[in-house]
């Protein structure tokens, strides 16, 4: 090691183990990358050689970043890091096959106080078999050690993808229709978001992540961390099958501020849906996390997904064949309700979201038991 190396580590930023990292991570990051990628591991920027985009006749680049947010306590609380890169790539790419694009390429960030080349190849292996499962090719990274800002089992981690669709077929809230059904495609679990509630709650209670309950059937800590769920390839599949060409005219992806402001953000100004809670029971997890705060689950309805992950709004004819699809595609779906663009009085619908002015959305009934 050279002197100013040396100096660097004592400050608390240990480049070689930055080196092992990469180097204990390369062969799960070569998997996701095709001929397009070209240079490999450890440029100074990844390439992408975009070729390809010349069959398309207007082709619309559509790009997305997140994080996991706090899930990330969790899985250093019980030091188990092998499942949040799934997190991440789960919560980047399938925001953009909502509008029907296909991801290309993906870049992570990390974060960390202490950079321990065991712990951040787990992250990535994390990223890359998802990125693998999507067909998003992971084409480069950042792992950075802040020492002093970040404790030595702390880290944060982010992404950014970018992916096509041909701009005839986008889908969105302007194909909506009149009589188009909404499908629901079950979640994993708690997926990415509405963890800090989820702590909150625990904590409250004294409940600590190594804790057993009968009705996880497993400790906190495992039960939380189940890796969100991973849409876009199963729904690319709906996509590109001739069958059903044109059925699908929106998705959305059920993340941050609940599930009927997620699914406004994808309705016309002027459409509504009442989504029927009755069609769905909520998995084992939200039950017991809404017991153990002391709320009904309808008040959770605007933190955490309750069960579901996407939702597909698709023509009324062909309703039923997508749902079959999907199915065989590997995803739980069934029918919630209907699109309407007939007037009526909103009062108790969510309308739009996050600066979108979208349609209206309310859920009516009670959850299956």
């Amino acid at each position: 090691m050279s002197e100013n190396s040396s100096i660097y580590a004592q400050a608390g930023v240990d480049t070689a183990a930055g080196d092992v990292a990469v180097e204990l991570m390369k062969s799960a990051v070569a998997r996701t990358q095709g001929p397009e990628v070209l240079g490999g591991v450890g440029g100074f920027a990844g390439l992408f050689d975009a070729s390809a985009l010349l069959g398309y006749r207007r082709p619309l680049l559509a790009s997305s970043t997140d994080g996991v947010g706090t899930k990330v306590a969790i899985a250093q609380a019980i030091d188990k890091h092998d499942t949040i890169g799934q997190d991440l790539v789960a919560m980047v790419v399938d925001d953009i096959v909502v509008v029907g694009a296909k991801p290309l390429f993906m870049t992570d960030y990390i974060a960390c106080g202490k950079l321990v080349p065991e712990r951040i190849a787990d992250i990535v292996r994390g990223i890359a078999g998802a990125c693998e499962a999507t067909g998003t090719a992971l084409v480069g990274g950042e792992t950075a050690e802040h020492p002093g800002l970040l404790g030595p089992d702390e880290y944060d981690v982010a992404g950014a993808a970018t992916g096509v669709v041909e701009a005839e077929r986008m889908l969105g809230p302007q194909r909506v229709q009149h009589g188009d059904v909404v499908l629901a495609m079950a979640a994993s679990g708690l997926h990415s978001n509405g963890f800090s509630l989820v702590r909150h709650i625990l904590a409250e209670r004294g409940v600590g992540y190594s804790d057993r309950t009968a009705e996880l059937g497993t400790s906190y800590g495992e039960a939380l961390l189940e890796p969100t769920a991973l849409y876009t390839a199963p729904l690319l599949r709906v996509l590109e099958d001739a069958e059903l060409d044109g059925a699908v005219h929106s998705l959305s992806h059920v993340t941050g501020g609940g599930i009927a402001a997620n699914l406004a953000r994808v309705l016309p100004v002027g459409a509504w849906t009442e989504i029927d809670r009755s069609t769905w029971s909520p998995l084992p997890v939200f039950r017991h996390l809404a017991e153990l705060g002391g709320h009904s689950l309808g008040s959770l309805e605007d933190a955490w997904n309750l069960g579901v992950g996407m939702f597909a709004v698709v023509e009324e004819r062909r309703a039923d064949r997508v749902a079959e699809k999907l199915r065989a595609e590997g995803l739980e779906t069934w029918q919630v309700g209907a699109v309407s663009t007939g007037a009526r009085d909103l009062a108790g619908f969510e309308q739009g979201a996050k600066g979108v002015d979208g349609g209206a959305v309310r859920l009516v009934g009670d959850y299956a038991a």
